[in-house]
């Protein structure tokens, strides 16, 4: 028998439902790609996702068909959650490099026409305002202090210029700013991505995930093919069974509340619910290494609170197995049988790290997948910080005056509208998060995030990941490659 030549063979783009249902047959039959195509083209492939996906939960066949999406003028908030997934391709538009002060904000329908969208309006303007105001001097400053090499074309030392002022001014921006985001993921991250988003508590959230389900009802836009001379038509529904059964989920949509509840009832006497009891405020906290249990019931704790991990471990630690079991079956409560556990169970890395930082710096830690984040909520509470090179350009004083009074509108705000208030909060107030990793990821990330062309906040929590871990674990701390946030080279993107 002649033994079949080998062959590397390349698919055209198809409906990811298809796609996804061809590979799928491809890999349990003898048949070549083409002939498993054929096949898939003259049966259901609704019939096939209806069994195997949903009745049988073969959950890994939906890894073979890929989406391309594309969500516009949505808040910084929604990019935040949309991107919220362990295996997830895409990129935001960039606060970094493009000017923010004419792209609008998200209006809570909750506020329409009432007392309240005046004062929170009146919010986004006031730092609208100072965003534009502080761009020109910054950029001025830079100039002057940072002249063009030779070397460089003046259109890139433009780009450089204005890349380190928009890195000071988008401490100014809101999370209620308005963005783009694109997206690359399987169908399967994007059934959970639906089926999350449906079962948010905030309404943005959800009508962006009613809006995302329609969109896999409808053929995809084409404007390439239409680009390349392909007859405009209808199409296929780019994923229309995954669209049909994608629904909220009650776990999701519960269990945080839930666990909200019972951590403020849980660390009632420790004082843990006061920024006064929580003592110095480190950026970066490397955590020993502690019982699995106890890192479990700390990290839902933590992920209900504003409270640094270290003090709710300390009080975990004292408490009594069932205190600590009390803790868990809140977490387990609703789980359904097809619920995966929610990421706070993620548990188990040797380098977990707290980490107190800028939500504009945060966003680019955010994008780091291969760890565990847990971010508490949005809030004023930790206070703000202000960009070095404000008070070297002798414009301090005005920044640090405008979100003082905003802290003080947002915290007036929150009386009449927490939803309000949430979009309210700019990128310049800090935001607690654990990043629990191996040591692989710790490396890359002090190596990536120090470099001279990246932003300092991250440069300097990068530089202090590594410092924790030389500190605790030398040799290895001696092998993390990364650079001071002493060393700077400003016109370096």
């Amino acid at each position: 028998m002649t033994t079949p030549a080998r062959r590397v063979i390349a698919l055209a783009p198809m409906p990811p439902e298809k796609s996804a249902y061809a590979l799928a047959r491809y890999s349990r039959s003898p048949d070549s790609i083409e002939e498993s195509l054929k096949w898939v083209h003259g049966h259901s492939s609704e019939k096939f996702w209806e069994q195997f996906y949903f009745d049988y939960g073969h959950g890994s066949i939906a890894d073979l068909g890929h989406v391309i999406i594309c969500f516009e003028q949505i808040s910084e908030l929604a990019a935040i959650r949309l991107e919220d997934e362990q295996v997830w391709d895409g990129q935001a538009k960039s606060s970094r490099y493009q000017n923010f002060s004419s792209t609008g904000w998200y209006m809570p329908d909750t506020i329409r026409g009432q007392e309240t969208e005046a004062v929170y309006l009146g919010i986004l303007r006031s730092l609208s305002t100072v965003y534009r105001a502080l761009h020109d001097p910054l950029s001025q400053f830079l100039t002057e202090r940072e002249p063009r090499p030779d070397s460089m074309t003046p259109a890139a030392y433009q780009r450089a210029i204005a890349a380190r002022s928009f890195d000071v001014t988008r401490y100014l921006l809101p999370l209620a700013a308005q963005t783009n985001v694109g997206q690359v993921v399987s169908i399967r991250t994007l059934e959970k991505q639906i089926t999350r988003l449906l079962s948010s508590q905030i309404p943005e959230l959800r009508q962006i995930g009613e809006e995302l389900q329609e969109a896999c009802r409808k053929p995809p836009v084409n404007v390439w093919g239409e680009l390349c001379g392909q007859t405009a038509g209808a199409g296929e529904p780019m994923a229309p069974t995954l669209a049909r059964y994608a629904k909220p989920n009650v776990y999701q949509a519960e269990v945080y509340s839930d666990l909200a509840r019972h951590a403020k009832e849980a660390l009632k006497g420790t004082g843990l619910d006061q920024p006064s009891a929580w003592g110095a405020a480190e950026p970066v906290d490397l955590i020993e290494p502690h019982d699995p249990l106890d890192e479990v019931v700390t990290t839902l704790l933590y992920r209900a609170s504003q409270a640094p991990y270290r003090k709710i471990l300390a009080v975990v630690r004292d408490w009594t197995e069932q205190q600590k079991q009390d803790t868990l079956e809140v977490a387990f409560r609703k789980r359904g049988p097809y619920d995966e556990l929610i990421k706070e169970f993620r548990s188990g890395y040797a380098f977990v790290f707290d980490v107190l930082m800028d939500i504009g710096g945060w966003r680019d830690m955010h994008r780091h997948r291969r760890c565990q984040q847990v971010q508490q909520n949005f809030t004023t509470v930790h206070g703000f910080d202000t960009p070095p090179i404000l008070a070297e350009a002798g414009l301090e004083q005005e920044y640090r005056e405008a979100m003082g009074h905003v802290k003080s509108d947002i915290e007036q705000l929150r009386k009449s509208s927490q939803e309000a208030a949430l979009y309210a909060i700019p990128f310049g107030f800090s935001v607690r998060c654990l990043f629990k990793m191996d040591f692989a990821e710790a490396e890359y990330i002090a190596k990536l995030r120090s470099g001279v062309k990246g932003h300092w906040s991250y440069r300097t929590i990068a530089w202090l990941m590594k410092e924790k871990i030389t500190e605790r674990y030398p040799v290895l701390g001696a092998r993390m490659q990364a650079t001071s946030p002493d060393v700077q080279d400003a016109l370096t993107r």
